[in-house]
Formats: structure tokens, C-alpha cells, sequence
């Protein structure tokens, strides 16, 4: 009863403080980092703890379905380079600095070292999105970092898993180190060999909320079944989650898809919000253990590791740049290295969030200098968010760069191209259906005035959706062909989804429970 009711007084705080970061120019991870020490300092503030792999599926597994079904493979494809630089190899980085800094100033065995470095390394997709919408970043820059803020928690988990185990049992075996290198492609199949079935299964479903559910249990599912076989259960989720995406475009009704985005937007945004404010409090109770003595060099080692996570993504990122040249990336096909401006804004934008926490909790109760650890995570969270998300604005204007617009110019282009469609489909429905917009409220009248049916749909409906229908069709090839990226894609989808909606008949929209 008690962690019921501290879950709605956390669930109360943040209601408060999201309605102040909407007229402040503060991103939401920013206040409920800080939300989460201001709630910590309370007397009464509750002692509230998670059983550590709950940890893990619970935050993490939602929050990567949900980025994944918006990544896009040809995106992830064209800028392969720039991903494994910053997915993998920005993340070994700094997991090994981490380390070193963690074992040579503060003592700690080097496998907990290294397990602080792992659950440090990789910037989180939601925190960066949180913030990275706001500004308008270049448009290449920004799907850079979604995909890496979505792919390097593989990288970062596997290390965290390797590290932990090392600490906890003192060593490591040949067999580990084998399923170590077998958990990413295996992780890969995994994902599509449960998407196969989920594909086939869903449509028996559609139209009901236990297509949600279905939804929820799959997910959760495909990371515990990835977890007991020992793979990657990050790109399990992942590749299920690309693979749906594609695989139902077309088959999946409007009213299907808005019910599940609505859903799941809501889902990763309540847990966003319950991790970073159960971090403080376990921030709370880590600093009330912590003798006298202990207190400034705890606190001191986490900000040595405040440093070293911002200094080595900037040294990174840099000199991968300068690595880079503009030459060879032209020679094989590969984007143009971008201006050092946008280079050294990407690096500052290395805000860590939910899987920096959930990993945190993760860690058993007597893991070796789990304390310091915990408060570490919470104090590279709460100033990645702080000093980076709250500059990032001043920062563009510091280094003059402009707002993307690119995606507004490509959306402008592909909406004509779906009106052209839309004029041409309507050019064959009867004239008076294509004549003029008002006649939509006379159809509408007539077909409210059926004794049998008053919500059902009019001709001038019928024809709308005929319409729709058609826009759908040039849309899908239009995005297998290429001539649309995926975000502008899922944009105009959901415009034609709100459009069929409101077309349909009342009954059609309804969810039936099975």
C-alpha cells in the first residue's frame, strides 16, 4: 500500500512540474532530475526500492519499442559510419575511461569500475529526444543520435552484463566471453524470428484492445525470452520493433495504430517519469548510509565521473570528425562529413536518462560499491540534463547554427504529391461528392436521418475513405521507393489516420474488448 501511494504522490509531483516546463524553456527530463533531489530532501519522502531485473524490463524494454518502430533502416544504412562511432566504439570509450577514473582515484575494483562506466556511457534516447525537439537540430545530425541513443544501449548493456557478472563472481570463463559475442546477431534473430509469428497473429486482433495487449505482452516477453537464452535482449526488442513497423504499414487499421501510439506514448512517459524520481530517492537513502568521512568523496567521485563522461564524448566525437575527411566519405557513397559547428553540438548533446537509471537500479543490494555507483548514475544524469539540456538553445545560437527545415520543405513536397492523389480519386466519385466540401454535411444529414444506423457513415464518408484509401497506397510507395524518409512518413500517416477516423461510422471506431 505505501509504494501504491508514493507512486501517485511522485506520479501528483510530476504533473506540477510538467505544466511548469511548458512555460519554461526548460526540457521535462531537466525538472524531474531535479524533482527527483527536491522530493529526496523531503523528511517524509518514502524509501522506495525495485527488485533489480524488474528494473530493467520495466523502464527499458517499452521505451526501446517505442523509439524502434519510428527508427528507420535506411537511415540506420546510410549512416552506418557515424553510428558505429558513436553507437559502439564512443561507448567502449568511454566505459573504459570511466573505469580507469573509477579504479585509479576512488579505489573500486576494476570490474565495478567498469560497471560504472557501463551504465554511464550511452546517452538515452528519451532524454534526448525530450530535448533535441525543441531546437530544431540539423536533420542528419538528429537522426544520428536517435539511432545512436537507440542502438548504443546494446553496446552498453552487454558491457554491464559482462562487468557485473565479473564483479560478482571474480572472474570470467571462455563460455562467457563466447556468449558475449554471440548475444548481438543472436539478439538480431531473435527479434525477427518473434516477429514473423507476431505478423501473422495481429490481424486476428485488430480492431480490439487486446491488440494492445497483445502489443505489451509480446514486447515484454520477446526481452525475457532473449534474457533466458542469453542474447542481446536490447536488439531483440529492437529488430521486433523495426520489423513490425514495417511489416504492417498497410494491413494495420487507423484506428488500430492511434490507439497503440497513444498508449504507448503514454506508457514510456509515466515510466520516464517514476525512474527519475525513484533515483532520487534512492539517491536519498544511499546518502543518509554514508558516514560523515564518506560524504565529500563520494561525492567527488561522482563528479570526476560527471567530467570524464563529457570530456570523452567531446575528445570523441572531434577527432572522429577529423578522422572522418570529406573525401572518402564522398568517394564511398557516405554523407558529408558535417561542419565542426554541428560536430561539436553533437557532442555536447550526450544527455543520459532512463537506461543509465534502470541499469542502476539493476545492481544487487551487495554488489561491490554499489552505493557509490548509484550515486554516480543519478549525479551524470541530473548534470547531463542540467548543464546540457538547459544550454543546448544558447549554445546554437553561440555557434550560429539555424533551425533545420529541411523536414518541413519535404513534407510540403510529399503532402502535394498525396493531394494530387486525393484530387484525382475524387475526380471519380460522383460530381456533386467531388464539387465542394459543404455537401459533406448534407450527406451527413441524409445518413443520420437512417432509422437503422443515425451513426453510420454518408456517401460523401464512402468516398472520403475511397480517397484515403488511395493516398495510403501512393504514400507506402513512396516510402518503398525512397522518395519519402520515415519521419515524414509517419507524419502524413498519421494525418491520413485522423482523416479515416473521422470518415468511419461510429461503430467502426469502437474497440471491442476481444
Amino acid at each position: 500500500m505505501l509504494l501504491f501511494e508514493s507512486l501517485l504522490g511522485l506520479l501528483l509531483v510530476a504533473v506540477v512540474l510538467l505544466w511548469v516546463s511548458r512555460h519554461l524553456p526548460v526540457p521535462y527530463p531537466t525538472l524531474l532530475a531535479l524533482a527527483g533531489v527536491l522530493v529526496a530532501l523531503l523528511p517524509f519522502a518514502p524509501a522506495v526500492e525495485i527488485e533489480p531485473h524488474l528494473a530493467l524490463v520495466l523502464f527499458i524494454a517499452p521505451a526501446l519499442l517505442d523509439a524502434g518502430y519510428d527508427t528507420s533502416p535506411r537511415d540506420l544504412r546510410r549512416h552506418w559510419v557515424s553510428l558505429l562511432s558513436l553507437a559502439v566504439l564512443a561507448v567502449l570509450a568511454t566505459a573504459l575511461a570511466v573505469a580507469l577514473a573509477g579504479w585509479a582515484w576512488a579505489g573500486l575494483p576494476f570490474a565495478a569500475a567498469l560497471t560504472l562506466g557501463a551504465i554511464v556511457a550511452p546517452p538515452d534516447a528519451a532524454a534526448s529526444t525530450a530535448v533535441l525537439n525543441r531546437i530544431g537540430l540539423p536533420r542528419r545530425s538528429m537522426l544520428v543520435l536517435q539511432g545512436e541513443s537507440l542502438l548504443n544501449d546494446a553496446t552498453a548493456l552487454l558491457i554491464f552484463g559482462a562487468a557485473s557478472a565479473w564483479a560478482s563472481a571474480g572472474g570470467t570463463s571462455g563460455l562467457g566471453l563466447l556468449e558475449l559475442a554471440l548475444a548481438a546477431p543472436g539478439g538480431v534473430l531473435l527479434g525477427l524470428a518473434i516477429a514473423w509469428p507476431y505478423l501473422r497473429l495481429r490481424p486476428n486482433f485488430a480492431g480490439t484492445l487486446s491488440a494492445t495487449v497483445l502489443e505489451f505482452t509480446t514486447t515484454f516477453g520477446a526481452w525475457l525470452l532473449a534474457d533466458r537464452l542469453h542474447v542481446s535482449p536490447v536488439l531483440t526488442v529492437v529488430t521486433f520493433a523495426m520489423a513490425i513497423a514495417r511489416g504492417i504499414s498497410e494491413q494495420q487499421p487507423a484506428r488500430d495504430r492511434v490507439q497503440s501510439l497513444a498508449v504507448w506514448s503514454l506508457a514510456v512517459f509515466v515510466l520516464n517519469v517514476l525512474a527519475f524520481l525513484l533515483m532520487g530517492l534512492q539517491a536519498r537513502s544511499i546518502l543518509g548510509k554514508l558516514e560523515p568521512g564518506e560524504f565529500w568523496p563520494a561525492l567527488s567521485v561522482a563528479a570526476l565521473v560527471l567530467v570524464v563522461v563529457i570530456l570523452v564524448r567531446i575528445a570523441w566525437v572531434m577527432l572522429s570528425r577529423l578522422a572522418a575527411g570529406v573525401s572518402m566519405a564522398e568517394t564511398h557513397g557516405m554523407p558529408a562529413v558535417p561542419p565542426w559547428r554541428v560536430s561539436f553540438l553533437v557532442s555536447w548533446c550526450g544527455m543520459r536518462g532512463l537506461l543509465t537509471l534502470a541499469t542502476a537500479f539493476a545492481l544487487p543490494q551487495d554488489f561491490p560499491a554499489r552505493d557509490v555507483i548509484v550515486l554516480s548514475a543519478f549525479s551524470v544524469v541530473l548534470g547531463t540534463l542540467v548543464l546540457q539540456g538547459a544550454t543546448i538553445t544558447p549554445l546554437m545560437r553561440l555557434l550560429g547554427i539555424n533551425s533545420d527545415r529541411t523536414l518541413n520543405e519535404e513534407l510540403a513536397e510529399a503532402r502535394q504529391a498525396l493531394d494530387s492523389v486525393a484530387i484525382e480519386a475524387a475526380g471519380r466519385e460522383e460530381p456533386e461528392l467531388a464539387r465542394a466540401l459543404r455537401l459533406r454535411y448534407a450527406h451527413a444529414k441524409k445518413a443520420a436521418a437512417s432509422p437503422e444506423d443515425p451513426l453510420g457513415s454518408s456517401d460523401y464518408d464512402q468516398a472520403t475513405l475511397r480517397v484515403v484509401q488511395a493516398q495510403r497506397h501512393c504514400l507506402h510507395a513512396m516510402r518503398q521507393s525512397g522518395r519519402v524518409a520515415d519521419d515524414v512518413y509517419r507524419r502524413l500517416e498519421e494525418e491520413l489516420d485522423w482523416a479515416e477516423l473521422d470518415a468511419r461510422p461510429h461503430q467502426d471506431n469502437e474497440l471491442r474488448e476481444a
